[in-house]
């Protein structure tokens, strides 16, 4: 498809999956919804008919100037008042494959009309002490962040899960989740006790200590929201279009944005070498199927949690949730601490020093990482940043019940409530 070339697979036209949110939103809102859909897509048509589109005759816009998505508030305009047909079986439908089509892509209305929501059964696992909800496959941040939880939390008290130990700690069971996570059609390659003892080890090793057969996908672009509404029924939602921009392609008739999700698929290779092992089988393309995702929304009834970031979701999700459920820091705290990052490769350790666009500083203490050089691990400063949201159920026997909301101000987020 790609002829060897990834850069086809990263932008433009052949860069492009089959959008599947509008249909996942109105499948949601089918079986769950209470309010009319023309009134669920009314706000997004404002924001897009008050500016949403960046650049103006070709020139990058500054902070204060007025810009706007008129074509894209035409378009919700319609889909709020003819539903997702005209999207996947309609004129917008045909508008978009006309333009994917003209940069090169081979998407067709057919794919459009077969595309399916599927609905499948979360995993569960009970671990520090509570039932843990999260995404399925391939949704495999979610599988990922379970055995970081499940190895951390069985062998390692909750008072060994802070400082410099609990770090390494951290890190170690975040190469063996990534590890895994790219040999996915074995669901059980990693035995827990083996990994546990080589996490517990002293040292730190190459990646191919760890069992990664294969190498990993590095995917982005992510947006997320946490939401409890009045019955506290919990929703944690993330969505993509891949990369910035997705495919960099704006649909002129449409307004839309179109992604370039093709790209969390792996491709065959003969680059591999002993540094880099060979892509994943598993993840190669295939008519009709998902790429391997880092998402990892996550809801229970004591809390609900995601991220923005990419593959960094997976690290950032389970340090919040680990701050909060075992170390026993309030909400607000369990955001702001800083954080760490591995991705097994490369063998770096990516930790946070920087200062958010509101002024907040985040920095992994120096005694932290002079201890985690000693253990042999290889430092660098994170260059981008992940973005958590949570939001936890008091229920401290007050019988109360009241919302702590927290939005990540790493990217400059704020809570709402309505």
């Amino acid at each position: 498809m790609y002829a060897g070339n990834a850069t086809r697979k990263a932008k433009g036209g052949l860069s492009i999956g089959v959008p599947g949110q509008l249909a996942g939103l109105h499948l949601a809102w089918n079986q769950h919804g209470r309010l009319p859909w023309k009134r669920l897509v009314k706000p997004a048509e404002n924001l897009a008919r008050k500016g949403e589109v960046f650049t103006s005759n070709g020139d990058l816009l500054k902070v204060g100037d007025i810009c706007y998505n008129k074509k894209l508030a035409k378009t919700l305009r319609k889909i709020s008042v003819y539903g997702v047909e005209t999207f996947y079986n309609g004129s917008i439908g045909f508008n978009l494959v006309n333009r994917i089509q003209e940069a090169g892509g081979i998407l067709t209305i057919t794919d459009l009309k077969k595309y399916k929501v599927k609905v499948r059964e979360p995993i569960t696992a009970n671990i520090l002490g509570l039932k843990i909800i999260t995404m399925p496959l391939p949704s495999s941040g979610g599988v990922s962040m379970m055995l970081v939880l499940n190895i951390l939390a069985q062998y390692a008290i909750p008072s060994g899960l802070s400082g410099s130990l609990g770090t390494h700690r951290l890190i170690e069971a975040l190469k063996h989740a990534f590890a895994v996570r790219m040999n996915l059609g074995d669901p059980d390659f990693v035995k827990v006790s083996k990994v546990v003892a080589d996490m517990l080890s002293p040292k730190t090793f190459g990646p191919n200590y760890y069992g990664g057969r294969w190498n990993q996908i590095h995917d982005h672009g992510t947006s997320h929201l946490s939401i409890v509404d009045t019955k506290r029924n919990a929703v944690s939602i993330t969505n993509t279009v891949n990369g910035y921009f997705g495919s960099k392609i704006l649909s002129p008739s449409t307004g839309i944005v179109l992604n370039n999700e093709m790209d969390d698929f792996s491709m065959p290779s003969n680059n591999s070498s002993g540094d880099t092992p060979p892509p994943a089988p598993p993840n190669f393309v295939h008519p009709g199927k998902r790429p391997l995702s880092s998402m990892t929304p996550h809801n229970r009834f004591e809390a609900v949690v995601g991220a923005s970031g990419g593959a960094n979701i997976i690290a950032a999700t389970t340090q919040v949730l680990l701050n909060h459920f075992a170390l026993g820091m309030d909400p607000l705290l369990s955001v702001m601490a800083p954080r760490v990052y591995h991705q097994l490769i490369p063998n770096v350790v990516r930790y946070e020093n920087w200062t958010s666009v509101i002024g907040d500083h985040f920095e992994v203490p120096e005694t932290i990482r002079t201890d985690l050089r000693k253990k042999g691990h290889v430092l660098e400063r994170a260059t981008s940043a992940t973005e958590s949201q949570f939001i936890v159920h008091d229920l401290d026997g007050k019988g109360h019940g009241e919302l702590v909301v927290v939005s990540d101000p790493r990217k400059g987020g704020f809570p709402a409530g309505f």
